[in-house]
């Protein structure tokens, strides 16, 4: 069983930067592939990044390529997600989640955290 609780969301301007952090709890942290996804209102949750266990692989959502940088630190059981250059269209209920095997879909995750909400006024 794995429980994770993200934090660090909130109202940035448009070209502004804010990390995500989400910690997660029991022993085997190393041994998922972590990731990350958001959710607007209305929208289907859609795949933002994805870190392998031991953080030398990373993926990304072309829409965020090159703003966001997904990282993790095995030793704080923490996962991170820096976003860069955020954009209105950025605005989402932003989830961590883990899985033993790589997947951009959500219905591939086994545990989720419970949001945080990330806001980009124009």
């Amino acid at each position: 069983q794995v429980q994770l609780v993200e934090s660090g969301g909130g109202l940035v301007q448009a070209g502004g930067s804010l990390r995500l952090s989400c910690a997660a709890s029991g022993r085997t942290f190393s041994s998922y592939i972590m990731g990350w996804f958001r959710q607007a209102p209305g929208k289907e949750r859609e795949f933002v990044a994805a870190i392998s266990g031991g953080g030398v692989i990373t993926y990304y959502a072309d829409s965020v390529k090159g703003r966001f940088t997904i990282s993790r630190d095995n030793a704080k059981n923490t996962v991170y997600l820096q976003m860069n250059s955020l954009k209105p269209e950025d605005t989402c209920v932003y989830y961590c989640a883990a899985t033993a095997l790589h997947s951009r879909s959500p219905v591939n995750y086994d545990y989720w955290g419970q949001g945080t909400q990330v806001t980009v006024s124009s």
